[in-house]
């Protein structure tokens, strides 16, 4: 578990939080932005343990984001998690009852730590819609410079989105 400083925490993903992972397919930003597949409660729960499977094969991290009640309010993770080549892309979505507070900022920040310090991985990077102000403050925030553009890169129900590229190294300055 990793405490933030807003009072929130990033945890493993429960079978109880099945429900809210069905209804991050409601939320029209977690839809468009992150292109989340509609199911059901028993998929969900599904999703839930191939996300603990994989953490223990070492594919990929993922955490539920939980509020002070210990209700999942969002996701973080870090997928195309490959400890050979010491890289990971992160991943991650709020609810709006999780969003407004600098949460995600935080959870980033956290869980490049993590990255860096425990799992040695020496390259993280933050894709996302140039269309996406939030994700690019999120990625800014916590300290992922912007490297580029990638054009077309990324297919949404609107059509094709050029891609913002942020990343940050093991060897830069730590975030604060």
């Amino acid at each position: 578990m990793l405490g933030l400083p807003c009072g929130m925490v990033l945890r493993p993903w429960r079978e109880a939080d099945a429900p809210v992972r069905a209804a991050a397919y409601e939320d029209p930003d977690v839809r468009h932005w992150n292109q989340p597949e509609p199911m059901t409660l028993d998929e969900a729960v599904a999703r839930i343990a191939r996300w603990n499977r994989q953490w223990t094969e070492e594919e990929a991290a993922i955490w539920a984001v939980a509020d002070e009640a210990d209700r999942a309010v969002g996701l973080i993770g870090l997928a195309e998690f490959d400890p050979r080549d010491a890289a990971a892309e992160f991943l991650y979505w709020l609810l709006p009852r999780g969003r407004g507070r600098g949460v995600m900022a935080q959870a980033v920040t956290a869980v490049s730590r993590w990255a860096f310090e425990e799992a040695g991985l020496h390259r993280l990077r933050i894709c996302h819609s140039v269309a996406n102000p939030a994700s690019c403050a999120v990625a800014v925030k916590a300290g992922f410079p912007l490297e580029g553009t990638m054009r077309g890169a990324l297919l949404h129900e609107d059509g094709w989105h050029d891609e913002h590229l942020h990343a940050r190294l093991a060897t830069d300055e730590p975030k604060p």
